[in-house]
């Protein structure tokens, strides 16, 4: 890492927590006395990526916007394999959308109450009924206009290579009854990697797919609309980040 680098990346460790504080105040107080509005609000956090992403000298490109319509309502299912993902995603992503969080962070003072002040929507990550109706109130939300982000891997891959998608996150798709559009991040693992305090210059490009369609699938159909939404991020990679084979028949995958 040259020296110019390692000056940014300590920049970007350092500032990362006060620019977080300062977008959370600021939006809380655009929501409460200022424009009063949840939809304008989404400037601050956007502005937030976008600064992240150019402390750190990392360029970002979006492909794909033909694939998908500004006024529909979407799930957007990506890899993850960096915390630049994220930054990337809500600096430069055109269409309005809002993010699930576990449920905890929105009990982080001023952080929080921006969180759902800002539209964005909690989710109970255990097990069990109350998992569950966690689970059924975000798809409602979902399926009453509000776009969201998801990582179904969920977590970030240690190695930048897409992983298996867990069915919790395609269970959500399934009861919210909306298109799910395929996201395939590329170049945010080595910009910042699992494991790695300091980010490196870099860019990322978010590419993104054709939407698939929902309503057709039950919740027993959990495990076979995860593989047809594995093939389809993976599509959306470049091969040094793609995985294993899904396994899964081709007109299973199609259909």
């Amino acid at each position: 890492m040259s020296l110019i680098q390692f000056v940014r990346g300590i920049v970007v460790l350092i500032l990362a927590p006060f620019l977080t504080l300062a977008v959370s105040l600021i939006s809380l107080l655009d929501v409460y006395w200022g424009r009063k509005s949840e939809i304008k609000a989404q400037v601050f956090p956007r502005w937030w990526g976008r600064a992240l992403c150019s402390l750190a000298g990392v360029r970002v490109k979006v492909e794909g916007m033909e694939n998908i319509d500004p006024e529909q309502t979407y799930i957007f299912a990506g890899n993850h394999s960096s915390q630049f993902d994220i930054f990337s995603f809500q600096g430069y992503f055109p269409h309005d959308f809002r993010w699930i969080a576990k449920k905890e962070l929105f009990r982080i003072p001023i952080f929080g109450q921006a969180m759902r002040r800002a539209g964005y929507i909690p989710i109970d990550r255990s097990h069990g009924r109350q998992a569950l109706r966690s689970l059924e109130q975000a798809a409602a939300r979902i399926a009453g206009g509000s776009s969201v982000l998801i990582f179904p891997e969920g977590t970030r891959s240690t190695d930048g290579r897409l992983q298996e998608f867990k069915t919790g996150a395609v269970l959500l798709a399934i009861k919210a009854r909306v298109p799910v559009v395929p996201l395939g991040f590329n170049g945010s693992y080595e910009v910042l990697p699992k494991g790695r305090l300091l980010p490196r210059c870099g860019e990322i490009i978010i590419r993104i797919g054709r939407p698939v369609a929902t309503t057709h699938y039950q919740t027993s159909d959990k495990q076979i609309l995860a593989l047809e939404l594995r093939d389809a991020v993976s599509r959306q990679l470049d091969e040094q980040y793609l995985g294993s084979d899904t396994g899964l028949p081709d007109d299973t995958i199609h259909r």
